[in-house]
Protein backbone atom coordinates (compact mmCIF):
# COMPACT_ATOMS: atom_id res chain seq x y z
CA UNK A 1 0.00 0.00 0.00
CA UNK A 2 1.23 3.25 -0.94
CA UNK A 3 1.03 6.32 1.49
CA UNK A 4 0.36 9.16 -0.57
CA UNK A 5 -2.32 11.95 0.65
CA UNK A 6 -5.95 11.26 -0.67
CA UNK A 7 -8.37 13.72 -0.71
CA UNK A 8 -12.13 12.90 -1.13
CA UNK A 9 -15.02 14.92 -1.44
CA UNK A 10 -18.58 15.41 -2.87
CA UNK A 11 -19.31 16.58 -6.21
CA UNK A 12 -22.67 17.43 -7.00
CA UNK A 13 -21.84 18.15 -9.99
CA UNK A 14 -20.61 14.45 -10.75
CA UNK A 15 -22.75 13.06 -7.94
CA UNK A 16 -20.39 11.00 -6.86
CA UNK A 17 -17.00 11.20 -4.39
CA UNK A 18 -13.99 11.99 -6.29
CA UNK A 19 -10.51 11.13 -4.72
CA UNK A 20 -7.54 13.19 -5.69
CA UNK A 21 -3.92 12.23 -4.77
CA UNK A 22 -2.35 16.09 -5.00
CA UNK A 23 1.47 14.42 -5.32
CA UNK A 24 0.52 12.73 -8.73
CA UNK A 25 -0.21 14.94 -11.10
CA UNK A 26 -3.47 14.22 -12.28
CA UNK A 27 -3.84 11.23 -10.41
CA UNK A 28 -7.80 10.93 -9.51
CA UNK A 29 -10.35 8.60 -9.29
CA UNK A 30 -14.23 8.52 -8.32
CA UNK A 31 -16.85 6.22 -6.66
CA UNK A 32 -20.32 6.01 -5.06
CA UNK A 33 -19.24 5.78 -1.76
CA UNK A 34 -15.92 7.25 0.19
CA UNK A 35 -14.87 3.76 0.39
CA UNK A 36 -15.38 2.92 -3.33
CA UNK A 37 -13.49 6.04 -3.69
CA UNK A 38 -10.39 5.03 -1.64
CA UNK A 39 -10.24 1.65 -3.60
CA UNK A 40 -9.77 3.65 -7.02
CA UNK A 41 -7.69 5.68 -5.71
CA UNK A 42 -5.19 2.89 -4.56
CA UNK A 43 -5.54 1.51 -8.09
CA UNK A 44 -5.29 4.28 -9.89
CA UNK A 45 -1.80 5.45 -7.69
CA UNK A 46 -0.76 2.47 -8.83
CA UNK A 47 -1.56 2.60 -12.26
CA UNK A 48 0.06 6.37 -12.15
CA UNK A 49 3.51 4.81 -10.78
CA UNK A 50 3.54 1.85 -13.31
CA UNK A 51 2.59 4.25 -16.37
CA UNK A 52 5.54 7.29 -14.97
CA UNK A 53 8.32 4.03 -14.64
CA UNK A 54 7.35 2.79 -18.13
CA UNK A 55 8.23 6.15 -19.49
CA UNK A 56 10.96 6.89 -17.20
CA UNK A 57 9.40 9.34 -15.48
CA UNK A 58 10.22 10.72 -11.67
CA UNK A 59 7.68 9.24 -9.44
CA UNK A 60 7.58 11.92 -5.95
CA UNK A 61 7.73 10.40 -2.88
CA UNK A 62 4.43 11.02 -0.43
CA UNK A 63 4.62 13.36 1.51
CA UNK A 64 5.71 11.52 5.04
CA UNK A 65 8.74 9.98 3.50
CA UNK A 66 9.87 13.35 2.04
CA UNK A 67 9.42 15.19 5.61
CA UNK A 68 11.70 12.16 7.39
CA UNK A 69 14.55 12.28 4.61
CA UNK A 70 14.35 15.93 3.57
Amino acid sequence: MFKYEIIIHWSKNDDCFIAYIPELSGCMAHGNSQEEALKNAQEAIELWIETANEFGDPVPLPKEDRLIFA
